[in-house]
């Protein structure tokens, strides 16, 4: 009793402060619109999203898959950000013509440069379609319910009527208790327009990631390109830029604390209706194993990469990748512990057990589960994290998977062809002798952390990390996996080529490659001492998941529920607000150019200012762009429910305008994936104000902002 008392008592204070309890990321069919009303929008959830006429998501994209953008001109221009488009900056770049280091601004729509492969997504029409899809599944258990529900599916698929262009998803929510199809129009011609440097776009990099108060210009430009019907085409000189149905006018209007603010995007995953044991185990055991490989692939990438430049331009990208949740997941934990997640659960747990005694079975057989799970998820967890991040293993991951489909009468010329296809930028942007010294390292960490009863047997001897480089230095000079890196007489897609012509050759020298044989001997062990056993326990899991969410849905009338996040089309909403994540610190809602200033350091991989940029500001020559202060803002926060995929969102105002770009989640924050807590839980955006800055100032491209709706 004393602790639930005190828990109260703990929470008290961010019931009285905050109108706004548990965030939410929003179907947008399915909108929580009082509450958005009571917090001070002005339009209708209507003007959001209107499958009958144009609204607002008529204007927001899934880009590449990933992340989310923006059209903000009637002229098909794209709003995303800059490590969005991150790598197609990068495939532009060379030592000689370095766009992550320079920028690039086209000066017309001739200078806009193509990306093959790059697409972005419309969300045409959204419908529930929950009984089609559970038909006929009443008494089904698994696996005959998977396979009842998959073919549901495709059945409802294929009696749809759509375009060329278009297809139809259909996803999953409330853990396969509702389920929803999605209507989806692809582009795929889609031109880099503009981008800052990195010391812009990138600026604090690694050590101000997730960290707030932040002041990067994370933002980069595209424009969507379609065929004379205004149709999606495939790349083509006579493409013209599409015309959407809606564009975003651009707000420069100052911002206020308390101010209502929209979050349009595609969220990627949360897990916000765990049980309290499944949330005490992410904190204790998975995310410290993830946090712990991934600290030392990133300090020996980083070694490498601030004394060659080369090495820099051809691991940027996926240091930014291995960086981005190796940060996240350290501030999970610590926002998990400060906001007592796991209590908070248990005390819930508590409420619903005392109205339904039904969930006292469940969450029991939770509890056993998650516990008899424990010593393989935390395998699991180091297993696929070491296979990830060891260039080395995973390439070795990619001949396997080759080798077993050609073996199996499965791989075909096409599928070749997607291999090659997929080995010719990794072995560009690959160094074997910097990836033997992270292989080492991390196979060091794997033995060591690793139970004996799951290793390989004789694997202690790698244990040693000085004795694991010495060893694969001199092992990758002679693998065929590792030694393509550097190509003497002839380029990579030539010596690719080669290798590939003579199949049984290709395969019969990965077998005898020492890179290979390691792989399989770790692979092998993996699959049968802990696999098996893993997957076994997480299927009943996610079967026990799926009844206590229904569970709750059915016991806890009094709240509102919203699907957990999917990659799928949401809203969510907040307040511009600063935060204070400790003691005696307190945080301004507003960042501003002089604190680039304050943060520039000279000649710094990550907080160096282009001399422009410095001029500008000493010069006070910010044009229409500084707000109230004098000075250019930058970056604020509000306490909108975002997570990754949300990257390049439109922040909206009351009305519907584009006032910022989110770009990420302060630091105290990040656990909002699984426990959201209006104390904490902030997102971090561009300010319009900044971006125009840049576009008109910095990069005199005033072209692209006659292209837009300027709201002053």
């Amino acid at each position: 009793m004393t602790k639930k008392i005190l828990l109260s008592v703990f929470l008290l204070p961010a019931i009285m402060t905050f109108a706004q309890q548990y965030g939410g990321m929003w179907i947008p069919t399915e909108l929580n619109e009082k509450e958005m009303k009571d917090l001070g929008i002005k339009i209708s959830v209507k003007d959001i999203f209107n499958s009958q006429k144009a609204s607002i998501k008529d204007a927001v994209v899934q880009f590449n898959g990933g992340c989310t953008a923006e059209i903000i001109s009637p002229k098909g221009l794209l709003l995303t950000n800059h490590h969005c488009g991150y790598g197609q900056i990068q495939a532009h770049s060379t030592i000689q013509n370095d766009l992550l280091s320079n920028g690039f601004w086209a000066k017309n729509p001739q200078g806009e440069l193509p990306n093959p492969g790059l697409t972005v997504d419309f969300i045409i029409d959204i419908k529930e379609v929950t009984n089609q899809i559970l038909d006929g599944t009443e008494h089904l258990t698994e696996p005959e319910l998977s396979k009842k529900i998959a073919n549901n599916i495709e059945s409802y698929k294929n009696a749809q009527k759509i375009e060329p262009y278009q297809s139809i998803s259909v996803k999953s929510m409330y853990y396969e208790n509702k389920f929803y199809a999605y209507t989806i129009e692809t582009y795929k011609d889609i031109r880099l327009v503009g981008a800052p440097p990195q010391s812009i776009g990138k600026f604090g990099s690694d050590t101000d990631n997730w960290v707030w108060p932040r002041h990067t210009g994370d933002f980069s430009m595209f424009r969507i390109y379609a065929d004379k019907n205004n149709k999606p085409a495939e790349y083509s000189k006579e493409n013209v830029p599409y015309v959407p149905k809606y564009f975003l006018p651009v707000s420069i209007k100052d911002k206020n604390e308390n101010d209502f603010t929209f979050v349009f995007g595609f969220p990627g995953k949360t897990t916000e209706y765990l049980p309290a044991i499944a949330v005490e185990k992410i904190t204790k055991d998975i995310d410290p194993a993830r946090i712990a490989v991934r600290d030392i692939a990133l300090k020996t990438l980083d070694e490498k990469m601030r004394t060659d430049d080369a090495t820099r331009i051809k691991y940027a990208s996926k240091y930014a990748y291995v960086a981005n949740y190796w940060k996240k997941w350290i501030g999970e934990v610590e926002g998990l512990k400060k906001s007592n997640a796991v209590e908070k659960k248990a005390m819930y747990e508590g409420s619903l057990k005392a109205k339904n005694h039904e969930i006292k079975s469940t969450l029991d057989q939770l509890n056993k589960l998650y516990n008899d799970q424990t010593p393989f998820a935390l395998n699991n967890t180091y297993y696929t994290e070491v296979i990830k991040n060891a260039e080395t293993l995973k390439l070795a991951n990619d001949y396997y998977t080759y080798i077993t489909a050609v073996e199996a009468g499965r791989m075909d010329e096409k599928g070749t062809a997607a291999l090659k296809k997929k080995l010719v930028p990794f072995y560009k942007d690959y160094s074997a002798e910097l990836d033997a010294k992270v292989t080492a390292k991390l196979l060091a960490l794997y033995a060591n952390k690793t139970a004996p009863q799951f290793l390989p047997t004789g694997f202690e001897k790698y244990k040693n990390e000085a004795q694991n480089i010495q060893y694969f230095e001199e092992i990758s000079k002679n693998s065929i996996i590792t030694g393509r890196s550097e190509v003497n007489g002839a380029s990579i897609s030539q010596d690719i080529d080669k290798a590939f012509s003579n199949q049984d050759q290709l395969i019969k020298s990965l077998k005898k490659d020492p890179v290979y044989q390691l792989f399989i001997l770790m692979r092998d062990t993996y699959m049968t001492k802990v696999d098996p056993q893993f997957t076994s326990l997480q299927s009943k899991i996610d079967a026990l998941q799926k009844t206590y969410m229904a569970q709750q849905i059915a016991t806890d009338k009094d709240k509102k529920f919203f699907p957990d996040a999917n990659s799928t089309l949401r809203v969510t909403y907040g307040k511009v607000k600063g935060s204070s994540p400790r003691d005696a610190v307190s945080y301004n809602y507003q960042t501003h150019l002089a604190g680039v200033m304050e943060k520039y350091i000279p000649g710094d991989y990550e907080f160096d200012v282009p001399k422009k940029l410095i001029d500008l500001y000493n010069k006070k020559d910010f044009g229409i762009y500084k707000d109230k202060t004098g000075d250019v803002p930058v970056g604020f926060t509000a306490t909108n429910h975002t997570t990754g995929g949300n990257s390049g969102s439109p922040a909206l105002d009351a009305n519907g305008n584009l006032i910022g770009l989110n770009f990420d989640r302060q630091w105290e924050g990040t656990m909002s994936d699984i426990n959201y807590d209006p104390r904490f839980s902030r997102n971090i955006m561009v300010d319009t104000k900044y971006i125009l800055f840049i576009i008109d100032k910095y990069a005199d491209s005033k072209w692209l902002i006659d292209e837009m709706k300027i709201v002053k």
